[in-house]
């Protein structure tokens, strides 16, 4: 490693796409019908997950400025609605096709921005508050959606009878 920037982001990105491996893994596995199910009795369902997970990555196209979300149809049922809203949600298969779509957007951004860059502000937080607080960087929002999709992917696994 030429500096500490780059051992930290590629330790980062190690995680993010150990993540990303062990989501695609999970959803080859699981048929649509499991996706339709709760996770636990009164909880959100598999497709719900796929959904909001696929928006919330989505959204870092915007807060890492990359440019406008791809879906941002999916915020309506997904981000700003819970579960058992009554929400209308697209198919499994169409939410799958989604799921790769922003994904592999983003890994390919991901690739184009160098070390550095990651520890450069996002669009979330002010210019003001940055200088106050530099770990509100861009490199920060992968942890934190690492972490959030590792959460939610503990419970789709629960899908797995």
């Amino acid at each position: 490693m030429e500096n500490q920037n780059e051992l930290v982001v590629k330790m980062v990105f190690d995680a993010w796409n150990n993540q990303q491996k062990t989501a695609n893994k999970l959803l080859e596995t699981l048929t649509d019908e499991q996706l339709q199910q709760d996770v636990a009795a009164g909880k959100n369902s598999g497709i719900y997950l796929l959904g909001h997970l696929t928006s919330v990555h989505d959204d870092m196209h915007r807060i890492l400025n990359f440019g406008a979300k791809l879906y941002p149809d999916l915020d309506a049922p997904f981000i700003k609605s819970a579960d058992k809203s009554g929400q209308e949600f697209p198919s499994a298969t169409l939410l799958r096709k989604y799921w790769n779509d922003v994904n592999n957007s983003l890994t390919n951004h991901f690739g184009k921005l160098n070390s550095n860059d990651w520890f450069t502000r996002h669009m979330s937080v002010s210019e003001e508050d940055f200088a106050k607080e530099p770990h509100r960087n861009k490199l920060n929002i992968i942890i934190n959606r690492t972490n959030h999709m590792a959460y939610h992917l503990g419970q789709m696994t629960l899908l797995k009878k």
